[in-house]
């Protein structure tokens, strides 16, 4: 529900004053905004784990109900017994009182065996398996080499378990540029999957391009969804390079042009189910970033939120954020939509600089900037 509130306010130099019909003088009002929708989901996060995992739960449960938690640690989360590990430290590192309820995966490899799959769907707390493309991103080394020739099996039972894969859908080959390679993905990986096997239900996780917009819309709805990212609404690969090498708007994929970045914002705000919050936030310490060889990754959980607001409030079409946020994602999981409800207030705040702790320093997405959007609990 969108409310807005008028309030008297002074002090706005040189705007005209106002008269009513009785030539009584009326101050000038500002205008408040305030949008109350339920409390979102965030369907794909990066926690880490020892330190980092401590420094940066707070903020996703801060303002998220449930995240679907990647599995690309050291070593890598492989089994229902490594995952039910892992939410343990999880919810041992969470705020007091917190309700934050971390959704596991499975990190998909050559070697899982089909029987993990049953396993995982009995345990209750694993809810997806992540295929990463050997070498395609952070810790991604003992990703899958061969989908098809060597995880079909693993795939049948995910279709029988109702179990969805969620890919990070890039090619590997270094003879393919870079930019190029989600385009490759979908046309030599995806496309002949859904093909195969019509009754997976396929994750199209970050999108960055109108490539990867068209090919969802064309799949049948609740079969194959995609999340999408602030940084790939907001920042096209300009961002990169503008005043220098911006190493904090690094990520993978990489950012596309301008007219990719566009293309998600449409496909997005339209109103579509397909697509639902997966803010990627990937934290990294400073040191890990400002290298000669930085990380990818971005870290926005703490702003995730407001970005939204922004990229729909730009858009027209805050009418439809809520859909996005809160709806699309549990759909499409076959999960209840969550009971509490957020307050998102146009009310300026800037982003801090940095977030320091005792190992090292994280820098947020759009540090020191200032957002119109904020969150606040019922």
């Amino acid at each position: 529900m969108i409310k807005t509130l008028v309030s008297p306010c002074s002090g706005f130099g040189s705007q005209k004053l106002k008269f009513d019909r009785s030539c009584t003088k009326v101050k000038p009002r500002a205008v408040r905004m305030e949008l109350t929708i339920t409390q979102p989901d965030d369907w794909h996060l990066h926690l880490r784990d020892g330190d980092l995992l401590q420094a940066v739960v707070p903020h996703s449960a801060s303002n998220f109900r449930r995240a679907i938690v990647m599995p690309n640690l050291k070593p890598p989360v492989t089994t229902t017994s490594a995952a039910i590990t892992y939410r343990e430290s999880i919810m041992k590192a969470l705020p007091y009182g917190s309700s934050f309820d971390p959704l596991m995966t499975l990190y998909l490899t050559d070697k899982t065996h089909p029987d993990e799959i049953k396993l995982a769907r009995e345990s209750g707390v694993v809810y997806a398996v992540k295929l990463y493309p050997a070498g395609a991103t952070t810790n991604s080394q003992d990703g899958v080499t061969d989908l098809f020739g060597k995880c079909l099996p693993v795939l049948e039972e995910m279709v029988k378990q109702n179990m969805p894969l969620l890919v990070h859908g890039e090619v590997t080959d270094p003879c393919i540029d870079v930019f190029d390679r989600e385009k490759i993905f979908i046309e030599t990986v995806l496309q002949p999957l859904i093909q195969r096997l019509p009754q997976l239900k396929v994750v199209m996780e970050h999108i960055t391009t109108m490539d990867a917009v068209k090919f969802v819309e064309s799949c049948k709805e609740g079969f194959v969804g995609a999340t999408v990212t602030p940084q790939h609404l907001l920042l096209n690969r300009n961002s990169l390079f503008q005043g220098g090498l911006q190493p904090h708007n690094y990520c993978l994929p990489v950012l596309k042009r301008e007219i990719h970045r566009q293309a998600i914002v449409k496909a997005v705000t339209s109103g579509s189910k397909k697509f639902f919050l997966g803010t990627d936030s990937a934290p990294h310490e400073r040191k890990r970033k400002e290298t000669s060889c930085g990380c990818a990754g971005i870290y926005s959980a703490p702003v995730a939120l407001s970005l939204y607001a922004k990229v729909f409030d730009e858009a027209g079409a805050l009418d439809k954020l809520e859909a996005f946020t809160s709806f699309n994602g549990p759909d499409f999981y076959g999960l209840p939509r969550n009971s509490s409800k957020i307050t998102l207030k146009k009310a300026p705040w800037k982003v801090p600089e940095v977030f320091s702790f005792s190992f090292g320093e994280i820098i947020p997405m759009f540090a020191g900037e200032t957002l119109q959007w904020q969150p606040f609990f019922k």
